[in-house]
């Protein structure tokens, strides 16, 4: 049996964010045809260095590594993060206005999922997933849920999210898209 020639673990480097930015601007829908966006999904939100490396500061996001490179990547996102990405400040609003489980999702220990990406010659070897459960190994102690928004448009990443045991908790649209929220409950026994 071959073992495993990925790595998943927190980032450790400032050249591994760096390669999260690249990762990131292959990714992005303009550099990305309209068949590609629907069949292999896309990102929406571009980052800089800066921001990068104070979200890492106050936890750090997770990366899969083959050798030395960065082919995934899954940013955290704590609630202290909210000033670092403007473009996200409608998302977090309407986060705190939310419910979970009947309790309001501001009172909950929760944090957002920045963007998750798997590179191309990457995909469909386990690692959406493997990033995932190493973000509820490693933040479980400080974090009840995890929550992010996906553009209805990418299936393929509502498909993955809800394999990994995400549920849709509210459905709206904005002036660019119509997004799901999705929570992943750590606490409600989910065991995936």
């Amino acid at each position: 049996m071959p073992s495993n020639p990925y790595v998943v673990r927190p980032v450790r480097s400032h050249e591994e964010l760096e390669q999260v930015l690249a990762l990131q601007r292959r990714n992005l829908p303009p550099a990305l045809s309209a068949e590609e966006q629907h069949a292999q999904g896309f990102v929406t939100v571009q980052h800089d260095l800066p921001t990068l490396e104070r979200m890492h500061a106050l936890a750090p996001s997770i990366v899969a590594l083959q050798g030395s490179d960065v082919v995934a990547y899954a940013l955290v996102m704590p609630r202290e993060c909210r000033p670092l990405v403007p473009v996200l400040d409608p998302m977090f609003a309407l986060l705190e206005g939310l419910e979970h489980r009947g309790r309001p999702l501001r009172d909950q220990r929760f944090y957002v999922m920045g963007q998750v990406c798997v590179d191309k010659a990457h995909r469909g070897k386990g690692l959406f997933d493997a990033l995932y459960h190493q973000h509820r190994e490693q933040l479980r102690p400080r974090f009840d849920c995890v929550v992010t928004e996906v553009s209805v448009r990418n299936t393929r990443s509502l498909r993955a999210h809800a394999r990994v045991g995400f549920e849709t908790v509210h459905t709206y649209r904005d002036a660019t898209d119509t997004w799901a929220v999705v929570l992943w409950d750590w606490g409600a026994g989910t065991s995936r």
